[in-house]
């Protein structure tokens, strides 16, 4: 004999899926496209990583070749579905593997070389970069040497502050290939360059961190490796460059300094611990840039999204497709956003030598924002 209860419950079960007027079932409303995405550019062999919208409506943007080379330039303008080497092809041959990049207050393009090549067995030898774009030319090559940079050192992304020091003071994240995570400034008009937070927590991957991609959980495990992970990632200039922000790749929380500070090279550890302020929890970032009214937008690698941080510290998610595999670098459009789309987290390095990514790779327009 059936329990009444369990002939209730097979009642309502048929009821259930016999009754009209349920299309489907629901969803989370995240698991959508947020709609307001349009791809701009497929590339196929060349992964785009930093981008730039210059003062004069070009969009610049870097092809590193840490992970693997690639035919084409490694820095270029992008305009209908065409590349042109930027600022010259002769230029090229100066550069290695171009990532992280930024536009001053005074309209120069500013570019960190991470110096290393796919296959290549010696340290890296990073060099950051000033392009003039209204001449087309390179008018400044910082190399950056020890003690600044390790033999593990991997720098990512650049923001300029022309607030500080005699020709101002660049910011770098080292996110580093191991487990030595820092912040590096560089006095642009003596070239020192120097490091800050040198392994302290808010420069390196929060203990224990864990994230979904593609559907499998990873943890952060210093040379086991399963995704992309590390320490310092993301990182921007206040409005005013009067405050410096950043985040580490393998963490949820944003950081920020103030530039006085930051731009001190005779500030001690001590001082520098101290000014730094946990601005709390956000995603998981990889580019952040500033808005003109302070707010900040970052990419959500877990959510496969971009989100807005009022000055209040108040979220909001602009966009979100599955498309976005890794969303990497942010760039400023007049009112849009443009993002490049990597699929870091799929490279052989990551899976015993086998290639998961799945070409084309992607930059995305996305307007209107909320």
């Amino acid at each position: 004999m059936i329990p009444a209860g369990a002939r209730i419950g097979a009642l309502l079960l048929g009821i259930a899926c016999t009754a009209p007027g349920f299309a489907a079932d629901s969803v989370d409303h995240g698991a959508r496209p947020s709609g307001n995405v349009q791809v701009i550019g497929r590339f196929a062999q060349a992964e785009p990583s930093g981008i730039v919208a210059l003062p004069d409506g070009r969009v610049v943007i870097s092809f590193p070749t840490s992970a693997a080379k690639h035919p084409g330039p490694v820095l270029a303008t992008y305009a209908h579905g065409a590349l042109a080497p930027f600022p010259n092809a002769a230029a090229q041959s100066g550069m290695r593997s171009p990532l992280g990049m930024t536009v001053d207050a005074r309209g120069r393009l500013w570019m960190i070389d991470e110096g290393m090549v796919a296959g290549q067995t010696d340290p890296a030898q990073p060099v950051l970069f000033g392009i003039d774009p209204k001449t087309n030319a390179i008018f400044a090559r910082i190399a950056l040497t020890a003690p600044a940079i390790r033999p593990d050192t991997h720098v990512n992304d650049v923001r300029v502050d022309l607030t500080h020091g005699a020709q101002g003071t660049a910011f770098i994240t080292d996110t580093s290939l191991a487990d030595h995570s820092a912040l590096l400034a560089v006095d642009l008009a003596t070239g020192h360059a120097w490091r800050m937070l040198d392994g302290a927590p808010s420069v390196s991957a929060d203990p224990g961190f864990a994230i979904e991609m593609d559907g499998q959980m990873h943890q952060y495990r210093p040379g086991h490796q399963t995704t992309a992970t590390g320490g310092a990632d993301g990182i921007a200039l206040s409005a005013d460059s009067r405050t410096l922000y950043w985040s580490a790749l393998s963490s949820r929380r944003l950081y920020s300094l103030p530039t006085a500070l930051a731009a001190d090279p005779k500030a001690t550890p001590e001082q520098l611990a101290h000014a730094v302020t946990d601005c709390g929890e956000i995603g998981v970032a990889d580019g952040i840039i500033t808005a003109p009214d302070g707010s900040l937008f970052m990419t959500d690698v877990e959510r496969h999204g971009v989100l807005k941080r009022d000055p209040d510290g108040t979220l909001h998610m602009v966009a979100h497709d599955p498309r976005f595999i890794w969303p990497d670098s942010l760039a400023l459009d007049g009112t849009s956003l443009l993002l490049t789309v990597g699929q870091w987290s799929r490279l052989p390095a990551f899976h015993d030598g086998h290639d998961l990514q799945e070409r084309p790779y992607l930059v995305v327009k996305i307007a209107p924002l909320p």
